[in-house]
């Protein structure tokens, strides 16, 4: 259990082409996830962003590793001042009108120890995003 990956699935009701563009839009982005300054879903492309955790502020510093449009993005996931190194993979799958997206965020046991860095705080991170504030985003009226 220690080393297995953190998964979580959805289905949402729309289409790929907007799933995609609400997880590789920098405005979409700003809306549900994190405010990222800039975005291309390109392999290569660098990103960085701050979440709070209990322990204060952390800058995540990402690199797109894998784009396979409407389909799938990876990117690395590392901290700045702290070990470790993750990567966050969003697969979708149509499903007629709907689409399922699943989502894998593997090497969490790379960071240190911590509250903040623990499994359960991933697991609440990720369900309020995928679980609500992505979909709290994909029912309002495209823009």
């Amino acid at each position: 259990m220690k080393n297995e990956p953190f998964v979580i699935e959805r289905v949402y009701q729309a289409p790929v082409e907007r799933v995609w563009k609400a997880i590789t839009n920098k405005d979409d982005m700003k809306q549900w996830y994190f405010d990222i300054a800039d975005f291309k879903p390109e392999v290569g492309f660098e990103f960085q962003f701050e979440g709070r955790g209990e322990g204060g502020i952390y800058l995540h510093l990402c690199k797109i590793t894998e784009v396979i449009i409407g389909k799938k993005i990876r990117y690395s996931w590392q901290y700045r001042d702290y070990e470790g190194t993750s990567f966050v993979n969003f697969q979708l799958f149509p499903e007629g009108d709907k689409t399922r997206l699943k989502l894998t965020h593997e090497g969490l046991e790379t960071f240190p120890a911590g509250k903040d860095f623990s499994r359960e705080s991933f697991t609440q991170g990720w369900t309020a995003l995928i679980g609500d504030l992505l979909p709290k985003f994909l029912s309002q009226s495209p823009s």
